[in-house]
């Protein structure tokens, strides 16, 4: 596993066109990379996953680095994001977690009150989460030699409290929102619990080599209006992304279906607002301000429309972005159904953009 500090990465992946976009600084061309890139649209990663179960590939560093290269052998992506699950964090604290396909991620005996909270442990990263962090080594080492970056990631603290108290994916998040309302005491033990482990497996993943970071809160702008934000999220992550300041990496902030209140999502920090579909981009442009870098913003569906519908909005999109500062990306994960050579069109069209732009 790598250990060079962050201070001493190779100065090609520093100088990457995803890490001065990052910064704010013109990147030569607009980056590009996608949230599920490593995953369920391509055949090889396909052929892995007909061989090994999900938890064997997450948790062999070798398997989970092999499957976070896949995307960039044919795919010229600025940066590559490791293969990990939000749900890793779980185990170590006391949680069984199980993949089911076509089902998705299950928890076993889910949170129900607090004191299966007060039971939950908060062991540091490097003793809990050694198999990613060692995963990140090994992939970015490897990516060095060709100046690119990996991203690291963790799952929110409300993002991971539902699959904590739901016991998997939830439409309504009746019981999170119950427990959230009725025993606050006991929620905030819970997501303070969250923030040590979150913030301690961030800063551990740009030691071990990821040159940048992601918070995944998926499902908080689903389940929460702007009110119950504020009263019971926002300080949560505002203490999340200060404490993982101290990675000395950029720090990409990610939501969906917050459009609503999104400067306060922006409020609690990150050097990158990663914006979904359902506002316009320009519109996140005037509501966040010009100094904050943005990512994404394309609906993740469009991929599976003929290029003759997909050409022109992704231009569309790229007119519409800063000239500096902006990561192309979509409003959530690749959709596994998505034809691997869009995607590869996809990448080279926003590429040439500077040159027909």
């Amino acid at each position: 596993m790598s250990s060079a500090p962050n201070g001493e990465r190779a100065p090609a992946v520093k100088g990457s066109a995803f890490l001065r976009a990052c910064r704010h600084e013109a990147s030569g061309r607009t980056p590009i990379w996608l949230m599920r890139q490593a995953g369920r649209y391509l055949p090889e990663y396909r052929a892995l996953r007909a061989r090994y179960p999900m938890l064997t590939l997450l948790n062999t560093p070798e398997l989970a680095a092999e499957v976070t290269l896949q995307p960039l052998a044919r795919i010229d992506y600025d940066a590559a994001v490791i293969f990990s699950d939000l749900l890793q964090p779980l185990p170590g604290m006391g949680l069984t977690v199980t993949y089911e396909d076509g089902i998705g991620p299950r928890v076993g005996k889910p949170l129900s009150s607090g004191r299966d909270i007060d039971l939950l442990a908060a062991p540091p990263a490097a003793e809990a989460l050694a198999t990613t962090l060692s995963a990140i080594g090994l992939a970015s080492a490897e990516l060095a030699q060709r100046g690119l970056p990996v991203i690291g990631f963790v799952g929110a603290p409300f993002t991971l409290a539902t699959y904590a108290i739901e016991g998997g994916t939830s439409r309504s998040f009746t019981k999170t929102k119950a427990l959230m309302y009725r025993e606050p005491a006991a929620w905030d033990r819970l997501m303070s619990k969250l923030v040590t482990v979150l913030a301690d497996f961030l800063v551990a993943q740009a030691q071990a080599g990821a040159s940048a970071l992601q918070v995944f809160d998926s499902w908080v702008g689903i389940a929460l209006g702007r009110d119950d934000y504020i009263g019971y999220v926002q300080p949560y992550n505002r203490r999340l992304f200060a404490a993982a300041a101290a990675a000395g990496v950029p720090l990409v902030n990610f939501s969906t279906g917050t459009a609503p209140y999104i400067e306060e999502v922006a409020s609690c920090g990150g050097d990158v607002m990663s914006v979904d579909w359902r506002m316009p981009l320009e519109e996140y442009r005037r509501r966040l301000g010009e100094a904050r870098a943005l990512q994404g913003n394309l609906d993740p569906a469009l991929l599976l429309a003929p290029w003759r519908e997909i050409g022109p909005r992704v231009n569309d999109l790229l007119a519409s972005a800063p000239s500096t500062g902006y990561i192309f990306n979509l409003g959530h994960g690749i959709l596994p159904e998505t034809d691997v050579d869009t995607v590869s069109r996809l990448v080279d069209h926003v590429h040439a953009w500077e040159a027909v732009g």
